[in-house]
């Protein structure tokens, strides 16, 4: 209904469509969610439950409301959705021809940074620039991030003092980054049964005890 109300000539913007409506690949897995339901009346209980709680947005009428059968007498309208899981939207709402311009705002590049240190600082190069070329090939930060490290916090702000505070978040960042790898890579280490632990010491073991006699009987020799 609040759609339909919108005025003509209007911008919509619905963020995080992922999470605003069920429309995770709702056609999808609809016919297997009902079979299952269909087998314990209790797990279909808990959804209508919850359904009666959540958003009464449907798939099928935002995609009515996108094609123009609800808005065609209402004027041009431009919609626009956001999300960080793409891959979980139903295809059928983002094909082309509905969705016209799919736009990925990835993390900063050098050439990104170089457009907001020209509108920011008014900088072209600077000898800092390649260190923080460096950093942004190792390193995953949004231009919004970036853009505020640029940001004068005096006035007349000093240029060199804003380079300098984006590597600094640049390398908290990367160390930020690797602590997070290595806790993941002990993770699954952790997860390894402990036979193939005990297998794997006992394989080195033995091939430190090949090499350790191979040398002594050249040594003999």
């Amino acid at each position: 209904k609040l759609l339909i109300e919108t005025s003509s000539k209007s911008i919509i913007v619905i963020e995080d469509i992922d999470c605003s409506a069920d429309l995770t690949g709702q056609r999808k897995n609809k016919k297997e969610k009902e079979e299952v339901e269909e087998k314990d009346p209790v797990q279909k209980l808990a959804k209508e439950e919850t359904e009666s709680k959540t958003s009464k947005v449907t798939l099928s009428g935002l995609l009515n409301f996108i094609d123009g059968l609800w808005s065609a007498c209402g004027g041009e309208r431009i919609i626009v959705f956001t999300t960080n899981h793409v891959e979980k939207l139903d295809p059928a709402l983002i094909r082309r021809g509905r969705m016209d311009k799919h736009i990925e705002l990835s993390y900063c590049s050098f050439e990104a940074f170089k457009v907001l240190a020209k509108n920011y600082l008014k900088l072209e190069s600077h000898h800092l620039f390649d260190k923080i070329s460096g950093l942004l090939e190792e390193t995953d930060m949004t231009p919004a991030d970036v853009a505020e490290n640029l940001m004068p916090k005096t006035s007349p702000g000093n240029t060199e003092t804003c380079l300098e505070s984006l590597i600094g978040a640049l390398e908290k960042a990367k160390e930020e980054a690797q602590i997070k790898a290595e806790e993941e890579e002990k993770r699954e280490i952790s997860l390894v049964p402990k036979e193939e632990i005990e297998k794997e010491q006992e394989k080195i073991a033995n091939e430190q005890s090949r090499t350790k006699k191979l040398s002594t009987e050249e040594a003999e020799g």
